[in-house]
């Protein structure tokens, strides 16, 4: 079976000895220029259509008594190539909720440029925190167990919407087998996965997990297109910051199984178990509690065994078939101004607005209104009623301020659950005068 799904591998080990793996750094700003760790991001450049297009939901994600989930794909395939014959039913018959998030047409196959993708993440978060009103998981594969990290990292709003991330394979400091794969050209995307891409350093600029997230990583010694993932030190795992982590390679638990980089995100029982396993435990996976029972499978629950080869074949055609005819570029797409000290020219706040030490503009307070966990009804300030507009899609109140002197501002904010219960919270604010 696994022989017969890696038609694509071939190329990939085929293009490393006549490519070779030399490849020059693409310049990218000094450390110490990427943005601080806490600056409000980037508001949405895609449209409030596609935005809420990309957003597909299934089972009870209103009020969620399980934690609810999103599945991010890997490059070359969309959600339901990647996890359609998998991890849908797997998580359905588990109970747990699911949504998926695809960029709009050819887009969906994941191959341009991973930057557009963080839009569309920051944009599920919210959306499915705000119908659950819990924090949610977030489960990615290859690109997919990477790429939700730069939503935490450049929208530091959804941070604390986040309970688990969840990665499988995930690409987390690049390949050293892609660079080979760029010679003379490739898809954006894979130039933004080498190991020396400027999108890493961006990525994991100031630090690489978020206080209050749990991580885990799972990786494959065997994974053919992610290395170096020998030991926890390779690719796939993270280390700084204050997140809890998990770093686990599936022959940890089980020595003898050996799946490639497709089958680790898609069949490989000891995966789902430790998928399974951080998402009802607090804080990450924990191998210790992984039972030997999983070593015995060939395919995690919620694969149909009758059809499991013909699915592996079909997603290996899917891939051997992206790298061909994605378009290719010449080099690796040039940073956002989001990511650097500079930033982008223009108002950059996208996260709600929140009291602090300094005090508010003398204008205007911009307050976003999608990620208190209710449907707004009602936004007053001393009684009298606030206009709800709409920005990049999103609901936001923005609450004049001329004529009012220094001191605090106190705003209510009224409306209910997706069942029905009246719920309100406030805000305070120092005003500039």
């Amino acid at each position: 079976m696994t022989t017969n799904t890696r038609p694509y591998v071939r190329a990939f080990l085929a293009a490393v000895v006549l490519g070779g793996c030399a490849f020059a750094p693409a310049a990218a700003p000094a450390a110490e220029s990427f943005a601080p760790i806490d600056r409000p991001g980037p508001a949405p450049t895609a449209s409030a259509a596609d935005l809420q297009a990309s957003l597909a939901c299934s089972g009870n994600v209103d009020d969620a008594t399980k934690t609810p989930v999103l599945l991010v794909p890997a490059t070359t395939v969309n959600s339901r190539e990647n996890y359609g014959w998998n991890y849908m039913p797997y998580l359905r018959e588990l109970g747990f909720p699911y949504c998926t998030t695809d960029l709009p047409g050819e887009l969906g196959q994941n191959m341009g440029d991973m930057q557009a993708r963080g839009d569309y993440i920051a944009y599920a978060i919210r959306q499915m925190f705000a119908r659950a009103h819990r924090r949610i998981a977030i489960l990615g594969h290859s690109q997919g167990g990477m790429v939700m990290r730069w939503a935490l990292r450049f929208w530091p709003d959804t941070r604390a919407m986040v309970d688990d991330v969840i990665g499988m394979a995930g690409t987390n400091h690049g390949s050293a087998i892609v660079p080979a794969l760029c010679v003379p050209g490739c898809a954006p995307a894979l130039w933004q996965q080498r190991d020396n891409a400027s999108f890493y350093q961006a990525l994991n600029s100031g630090q690489e997990t978020f206080a209050g997230i749990s991580y885990t990583e799972i990786y494959s010694h065997a994974d053919e297109f992610v290395q170096p993932n020998l030991s926890n030190d390779g690719t796939s795992s993270l280390h700084t910051g204050q997140g809890k982590i998990t770093n686990v390679a599936v022959q940890d638990i089980c020595p003898t199984d050996t799946p490639d980089h497709v089958l680790v995100g898609t069949v490989d029982p000891v995966a789902a178990a430790l998928v399974l396993d951080a998402l009802t435990h607090d804080g990450p996976a924990e191998p210790a509690r992984i039972g030997h029972a999983a070593c015995g499978r060939l395919f995690m629950p919620g694969v149909d065994i009758a059809t499991a080869a013909t699915n592996l074949l079909d997603l290996s055609a899917r891939i051997a078939t992206q790298l061909v005819l994605a378009k290719h570029v010449g080099s690796e797409p040039p940073l956002a101004c989001y990511t650097t000290t500079a930033g982008c020219p223009g108002p950059p706040a996208s996260a709600p607005s929140a009291p602090g030490k300094a005090c508010a503009s003398p204008r205007r307070v911009r307050l976003y209104l999608d990620h208190l966990g209710f449907r707004v009804r009602k936004v007053t300030v001393a009684g009298k009623r606030v206009r709800i507009t709409r920005r990049g899609g999103r609901p936001v109140a923005v609450i004049t301020l001329r004529g009012r002197g220094a001191g605090r501002l106190r705003v209510r904010i009224t409306g209910r659950t997706a069942s029905g219960k009246a719920r309100h919270t406030t805000r305070t604010y120092r005003t500039c005068g």
